[in-house]
């Protein structure tokens, strides 16, 4: 019945709206939250670093992979976040994934929100150690669990992850709380800025800085608002001296492609630069978030997000959905348990849609609601999973 919806082929570049099965369809599945990878000063960036460097530098960063791209990239990102020193990686998942692994040692541990990215989660996993979880977005459960961790004898150092913006419900860490808990009980705080980035505080600086708190160590993604691949840490000058000679997951890596850091640093300047951006994707955010609860759909995420979840009442009525989005002409992305606590589509808008795009979508979303299709569907797949048999499409 064609219900899969992942591994998806897309054809065309990734804007708002894009060419699939030769029908023109918004894209609402992106993290492209500036709209900036087909913005012509960000491709041109990445042309001319490939005129110059070459496709690949072919080796790691400590050998012969770092560029004057790296150096300028990694200086521009340090001062953006407000603080002394940054070291970009390959990609944003490396990035999490060497900083707690290499930070986090013997007798140490690892608080993480439950609702923390996997890069966290797997970072943690691989240190050597103590990982620990607490609830979602509650500070008192983090106090709790820090209590508990400071009363054992030689209790080792901590580091506390969260995600600024949480990347399936769009929600925002409460970080002045958190932050209170972590100087209470001597532990550093990380912030997972990856969809935070460029998206709110000033100039785009993130969660850490809207709220005015200084986090210990800033992670943050060239893959959302960057247009491009990669990652990076910022943080204290002895922190990143030593992550650049202890860290496997820097070292035994191939540093960037040349475009890739080419756009990113090209990316970073114009996402500073323009606020209009910013206000364009929080206030489109925002209108397809009022629409969707108007029409009776359970959505959320933060008002100041660009994440806009739609959560559904079971898995296959929410494939049923996300499919006859796309057969109308809107892709969304689909996400299921074990990934997340329960069934979902994940939307998100680009600074570069418009008004109508968006209301495109909400129509979509209305014809599905009037129709009962999702019921219709549910029934005719269930159908089939019975054994019985059945004509009808799930979507039609």
């Amino acid at each position: 019945m064609d219900l899969n919806p992942w591994y998806r082929e897309l054809s065309t570049e990734i804007g708002p709206t894009i060419m699939y099965r030769g029908a023109e369809v918004v894209m609402l599945g992106s993290n492209n939250y500036l709209g900036l990878t087909t913005d012509p000063r960000v491709k041109k960036a990445a042309i001319d670093a490939v005129e110059q460097y070459g496709t690949g530098v072919t080796g790691s960063r400590l050998l012969n992979g770092t560029l004057p791209l790296h150096t300028e990239l990694e200086e521009l990102l340090a001062d953006w976040v407000g603080l002394e020193r940054a070291l970009v990686f390959t990609t944003g998942y490396t990035a999490n994934l060497g900083l707690i692994s290499t930070l986090v040692q013997q007798g140490d541990a690892v608080f993480c929100d439950s609702a923390a990215h996997a890069s966290l989660v797997d970072g943690a996993r691989m240190a050597d150690g103590a990982l620990r979880a607490f609830r979602h977005n509650r500070p008192n459960s983090l106090r709790n669990g820090l209590r508990h961790w400071r009363s054992q004898p030689a209790s080792g150092g901590v580091l506390v992850a969260v995600d600024g913006i949480y990347s399936m419900d769009g929600d925002w860490a409460p970080l002045p709380e958190i932050k209170a808990v972590c100087e209470l009980y001597e532990a550093r705080l990380l912030v997972d800025e990856a969809h935070a980035l460029g998206v709110v505080g000033p100039s785009g600086a993130g969660t850490a800085a809207a709220t005015g708190i200084q986090a210990d160590l800033v992670m943050g993604t060239f893959s959302k608002s960057l247009a491009s691949c990669g990652g990076f840490i910022a943080g204290s000058d002895d922190v990143i001296s030593f992550m650049r000679l202890f860290c496997r997951p820097l070292l035994f890596t191939a540093s960037n492609v040349p475009a890739s850091l080419g756009a990113a640093l090209a990316a970073a300047k114009i996402a500073r630069a323009e606020d209009w951006r910013r206000e364009a994707v929080l206030s489109l955010a925002k209108r397809l978030r009022t629409g969707l609860a108007e029409l009776g759909f359970y959505s959320g995420g933060d008002v100041e997000s660009s994440i806009v979840p739609v959560h559904g009442d079971d898995m296959i009525g929410t494939g049923v959905l996300w499919r006859a989005l796309l057969d109308r002409g809107v892709y969304t992305n689909c996400s299921l348990p074990p990934a997340v606590p329960r069934p979902m589509l994940r939307t998100s808008v680009m600074a570069t849609h418009t008004e109508q795009q968006v209301d495109r979508a909400l129509a979509a979303f209305e014809e599905i609601a009037r129709d009962g299709v999702v019921d219709a569907g549910r029934g005719a797949l269930m159908s089939v999973l019975a054994g019985e048999k059945s004509t009808a499409s799930p979507v039609a």
